[in-house]
């Protein structure tokens, strides 16, 4: 019976896009988590600041669609669809 409790709140959570937010420095990694934020998610676009326009070309080129396959596989009840890196 716990194991079916436990079960209802995982899938209650993976509804929360606010929770998205949350996991970011998680997803990110420790080393980029302190050079960026999640600033917002929303109708699937999640927008990151990031701290300098090289972080945001190495980001937005090269670490982009294993970010969004990452956060795909620890939220799949989300429609995530992209993500928008800012300098900021």
């Amino acid at each position: 019976m716990l194991s079916d409790v436990l079960v209802k709140i995982r899938e209650t959570q993976q509804d929360r896009p606010d929770l998205v937010l949350a996991a970011w420095p998680e997803v990110i990694g420790p080393q980029l988590s302190t050079m960026t934020q999640a600033v917002s998610f929303s109708e699937g676009v999640l927008l990151v600041k990031v701290k300098n326009s090289t972080l945001h070309s190495l980001l937005s080129q090269h670490d982009k669609g294993k970010i969004i396959a990452g956060l795909k596989a620890r939220f799949p009840r989300l429609q995530i669809e992209n993500i928008l890196f800012r300098i900021g």
